[in-house]
């Protein structure tokens, strides 16, 4: 996943950035558009790291357990 992200100019920082808020406060800010999703993501998350490039998890509110399920452009996942 790394070598895609690098390869496509994709800043992995940002990312990580958006896993470490979501891991030490269980949800992201509006500027990633957190959102979620329906059809075969159906039960995920998604949110934007930058305009086209998108992460997806599953999450357990009851304690917070984190599934990151895909990351990538809107072509990639849909």
């Amino acid at each position: 996943m790394r070598c895609k992200c690098i390869k496509r100019g994709l800043k992995v920082e940002k990312l990580y950035n958006a896993i470490e808020i979501l891991r030490q406060t269980g949800s992201l800010p509006a500027e990633y558009k957190p959102h979620k999703l329906n059809g075969k993501y159906k039960g995920c998350w998604e949110c934007h790291i930058q305009p086209d490039w998108l992460l997806v998890w599953q999450q357990n509110d009851e304690e917070l357990v984190l599934l990151f399920v895909n990351t990538g452009t809107h072509a990639d996942l849909f």
